[in-house]
């Protein structure tokens, strides 16, 4: 009896390996799939594309401008995004359609915020948390933390 509880000892431990290896891998995502991004590496760096925008302030504000010095609103966006790897559209409305739209209870550090009038977005700003978002606001001004001013708003995260 003891010889046949130790032929079978290894195999439920292989079996417990392999199904832990397999929780694992299901659970990662990003092992089984190469270039695939996990809800914290994409926490990560949007915490970081926020960083960089909180980096560029005092920078003026400039009509079509992506940085490093100048920017428009989504030019400072864009600029954030790509220190980190990211990429997104010029405009703020096709940045918003790029965006994986979420609702306001599942807003996070360094999602995008995008105020619309209608069905048309005209400006977007990085969501800092408290309400408030870094974004360059208009000719004669700077980049700065501002709090959100408006109810018509959209919310996106860059994936």
């Amino acid at each position: 009896m003891t010889a046949h509880v130790n032929r079978r000892v290894p195999s439920l431990i292989a079996r417990a390996g392999t199904a832990s290896a397999l929780t694992l891998a299901v659970v990662g995502g990003s092992m089984l799939v190469p270039g695939a991004v996990s809800e914290a590496d994409a926490a990560t760096q949007a915490a970081k594309a926020l960083n960089v925008a909180a980096s560029k302030r005092g920078a003026p504000y400039k009509r079509g401008a992506a940085g490093p010095y100048r920017f428009d609103c989504s030019g400072l966006t864009l600029y954030s995004y790509k220190k980190v790897g990211k990429s997104l559209p010029r405009s703020a409305q096709a940045q918003y359609n790029k965006t994986r739209h979420i609702r306001s209870s599942q807003l996070q550090r360094g999602d995008l915020v995008f105020f619309h009038r209608g069905s048309s977005v005209y400006h977007v700003g990085i969501y800092a948390g408290g309400n408030k978002i870094w974004h360059s606001p208009k000719q004669g001004a700077v980049v700065r933390l501002e709090r959100i001013w408006s109810k018509s708003v959209w919310y996106g995260r860059v994936r």
